[in-house]
């Protein structure tokens, strides 16, 4: 597409914002703190990770800073006077777009966006536009379409035509017009866009209904790894499969889940999966729109819970990981949680006295272990790896199970189906085991072998 058309394909439109083809746009941040509002994370620690927002799509980032926001406008969000400030910052940069790092109204986006003439984002854009860069699968493409329509239905303005552009010249159909029969047809297309994209998810629902039935048949459980955005979940999961999964240091580096298999260290096989990264404040219409992408969480036997606790926040981003679960009714109380303490070795390199370091830190949650690792060096894993087997374990119950010689398809079920713990020499009654068996394959195991076992735990 030549620079004389826009992400829509109409010739004369503007130029797209970003275009990591071109020289990145130059961006100004805005980090609120909003007098009275509440928040687990340090002002610091919010300014950098909204900065990281920014580095994740590419932005040249031309100023970043805190502003002190007394009352929250109705109009413009920030006072008249900081919006002057801004109006003269952003005309001396040469900014194109003001990112605020607060949910703004559609009225307060669109009159920053006069007052400033900058092209204004909000934290739901800015990640809604992350997520479009990142999602890679049919799926996912199909989430962010529709989190990011139902964002602009409310709005009718011209966010950034980057999505648009990556998925084609037909693009999501939000174009804003100038007058109100433009409007109300954008508004159109767009209902009807949420309405066949929501047609398709529930066909994708479906589907993913009928792969877990199909799970529930194979032996392998469930590991899930979960944790905030750049806690290290991938690098954890690339070591653990050897898998060449895109593990970068950005926000946001995984956003469609990826599932291998790895072996524990008793030669039982579980599946591994990566999934998105979690933030503070993640829009929820987002989360909700990403509900099936986290169904292999809600459904996982054991979930590892990452934490980078060479962040200083990672506390409070531990709380933020716990509330999303939670909401997705993922807890403590009914799947084991093992916490992943990663980035040991930055730990090492930050504080010279490490051990009392790690001594320091305590469980976000109820959990069956907490194991430091570094995803880096490989430390830990085989620490990590005997955690998931035992948390596994505690969920099992031991039985002695006897085989005849005639029934070897059962010998087989149980290699396949339970953890053989020994197997006695055969007599003439058959072979005699000590398996353990997980809760989800029990019922099948006490039928297939009723009156030939015995329980032991």
């Amino acid at each position: 597409m030549g620079d004389s058309e826009d992400g829509s394909g109409r010739r004369g439109g503007p130029k797209p914002f970003v275009d990591q083809r071109e020289v990145a746009t130059r961006a100004g941040l805005v980090c609120p703190d909003v007098r009275g509002a509440i928040s687990q994370h340090g002002l610091e620690a919010r300014k950098a990770e909204f900065e990281g927002l920014a580095e994740a799509i590419n932005l040249n980032v031309a100023f970043s800073e805190v502003i002190k926001v007394r009352e929250v406008k109705p109009a413009t969000f920030l006072g008249g006077g900081h919006v002057e400030s801004l109006r003269n910052r952003i005309k001396q940069d040469a900014v194109d777009i003001l990112l605020v790092d607060a949910a703004l109204t559609p009225i307060q986006q669109r009159n920053l966006e006069r007052e400033t003439g900058a092209k204004v984002l909000d934290r739901t854009g800015l990640i809604l536009e992350i997520f479009g860069e990142r999602a890679a699968t049919r799926e996912g493409v199909l989430q962010v379409e529709l989190a990011h329509l139902n964002y602009q239905k409310s709005r009718l303005v011209r966010s950034w035509t980057h999505l648009e552009r990556q998925r084609g010249s037909g693009g999501y159909g939000f174009m804003g017009g100038p007058g109100e029969t433009q409007i109300e047809s954008d508004r159109r297309q767009i209902t009807d866009r949420i309405v066949l994209l929501e047609d398709r998810l529930e066909k994708v629902k479906k589907t993913r209904t009928q792969q877990r039935r199909q799970r529930d048949d194979t032996p392998f459980l469930i590991v899930a790894l979960v944790g905030y955005t750049n806690a290290g979940k991938s690098s954890i999961f690339n070591r653990l499969t050897g898998a060449g999964v895109f593990a970068e240091d950005l926000l946001f580096a995984t956003l469609d889940t990826r599932v291998r298999k790895i072996e524990l260290p008793h030669g039982r096989e579980v599946m591994l999966s990566d999934t998105v990264g979690f933030v503070a404040d993640l829009p929820t219409d987002l989360v909700a729109a990403f509900r099936a992408t986290l169904e292999e969480v809600t459904e996982a036997d054991v979930v590892l819970h990452v934490r980078d606790v060479a962040n200083p926040d990672h506390h409070a981003q531990a709380r933020d990981v716990l509330g999303v679960l939670a909401d997705l009714g993922v807890s403590p109380d009914t799947t084991p949680f093992v916490e992943v303490w990663n980035k040991l070795d930055l730990v090492r390199q930050d504080n010279q006295e490490n051990v009392q370091y790690l001594d320091t830190l305590s469980p976000a949650s109820t959990v069956a272990a907490a194991v430091p690792v570094s995803a880096k060096t490989g430390e830990g894993l085989d620490q990590l790896r005997q955690a998931i087997e035992t948390a596994l374990s505690h969920r099992s119950r031991s039985y002695a199970v006897t085989v005849p010689h005639s029934a070897g398809a059962d010998i087989g079920w149980l290699h396949s189906h339970a953890e053989i713990i020994t197997r006695n020499p055969s007599d003439e009654q058959g072979s005699s085991f000590v398996v353990r068996v997980e809760p989800r394959h029990l019922t099948t195991f006490l039928e297939r072998f009723n009156g030939r076992i015995s329980a032991l735990t």
